[in-house]
């Protein structure tokens, strides 16, 4: 199984909380973090992009760096680990984020790769006045396979005369080309998202959920399974996840309860309010998968693994035999300590990176 960590490019990390720890994003902290992942044998990094927040009283993603800059100066500071940066398709023409991936390919020698979004939070593009209006929930992956197909084009021929319901290319140019093939993540979950991650993505994120439940997301795995049969083509699916551990299950849950404790209410209905503009009744859309992943009600986003470090090796080694799993994204509470505990603690008695630890 791979092992990749979701940096904190917003403040606090995925922690909607007040009594979690406080931080705010910077390349320093990153750099910390990425090039420790890449000391300890992890696979992959990526930053995702946020331009606005949720506010509420710990002012949660208020405060966030760019994605691709970001990971481009990250870049220069690392040599072996795969970086992936963020890119909001509402927010830049195809060409444009073609070219940067390849700017960062060069810097990168290869280590590049691209996460779509397709845009959810209403807000992020009302603030800049490039929301498209309501219809845009309705086709946004027909928008997000218009953009992937150009890239490619451009990656793959240095050229491109793309004609589209929402893309016109004329004699459009690239050179140079990237190095190797730069990958595509994406991260849907609903049943129009997971075809198109399949069809046009390489991995894609599928939905973590509960404390402690690290085959929750079976069902969702499943559905990318099924629909990469139908494409024939391989998109790995990739599992969002946040550790928090300590040397006994008592003092990880006992900073569990503490986090919780805090939550912050205010941001999290602000989130929730953007999440319900899409009229999507499927189960895994932005407006549902909280409460089908059963995380609508804890501080975050994602599924949680809590407990001393071998329960946690234990409930990763878990994650690894459910079929379809391609690799782990993880978070923790306080990144710094947490990539140390990670590295040193963890990653020893986890099964599934036997070969690889030996190997190394």
């Amino acid at each position: 199984m791979q092992l990749g960590v979701f940096i904190p490019i917003g403040n606090n990390g995925w922690l909607i909380s007040t009594t979690s720890p406080q931080y705010k994003p910077s390349f320093d902290l990153n750099k910390t973090i990425v090039q420790k992942a890449e000391d300890f044998g992890f696979d992959f990094a990526l930053s995702m992009i946020k331009l606005h927040g949720f506010g509420g009283p710990s002012q949660f993603w208020d405060y966030n760096l760019e994605s691709f800059t970001l990971m481009s100066g990250l870049a220069a500071v690392t040599s072996r680990i795969q970086l992936f940066a963020t890119c909001a398709v509402l927010t830049m023409p195809p060409p444009f984020t073609a070219r940067m991936a390849v700017t960062i390919d060069s810097i990168s020698h290869g280590r590049f790769g691209v996460n779509i979004i397709s845009g959810w939070q209403r807000r992020e593009y009302t603030q800049m006045g490039i929301w498209p209006g309501s219809d845009h929930y309705k086709r946004r992956y027909e928008y997000c396979a218009e953009y992937v197909k150009i890239m490619n084009e451009l990656w793959e021929t240095g050229h491109s005369d793309f004609k589209g319901d929402f893309f016109q290319m004329d004699n459009c140019q690239l050179l140079p080309m990237p190095s190797k093939k730069i990958p595509i993540i994406c991260a849907a979950q609903s049943d129009a998202g997971t075809r198109f991650a399949a069809q046009y993505a390489d991995y894609n994120f599928c939905g973590s959920g509960g404390v402690n439940e690290p085959t929750k997301l079976a069902p969702s795995v499943a559905r990318l399974v099924k629909a990469t049969e139908e494409t024939g083509r391989d998109c790995g699916a990739l599992v969002l996840q946040m550790i928090i551990a300590d040397e006994t299950d008592a003092a990880a849950e006992a900073k569990w309860e503490h986090y919780k404790a805090g939550t912050d209410v205010v941001a999290l209905a602000h989130r929730d309010a953007q999440a319900s503009d899409d009229p999507n009744p499927d189960p895994y859309s932005q407006a549902h998968k909280r409460a089908t992943l059963g995380i609508d009600k804890l501080p975050t986003n994602q599924g949680v693994l809590v407990g001393s470090y071998a329960k946690v090796a234990r409930m990763l080694d878990e994650l690894a035999e459910v079929p379809g799993v391609r690799g782990v994204m993880m978070t923790f509470d306080d990144f710094v300590i947490g990539m140390e505990q990670f590295g040193t603690r963890i990653l020893p008695l986890m099964r599934c990176r036997n070969e690889i630890r030996q190997a190394a």
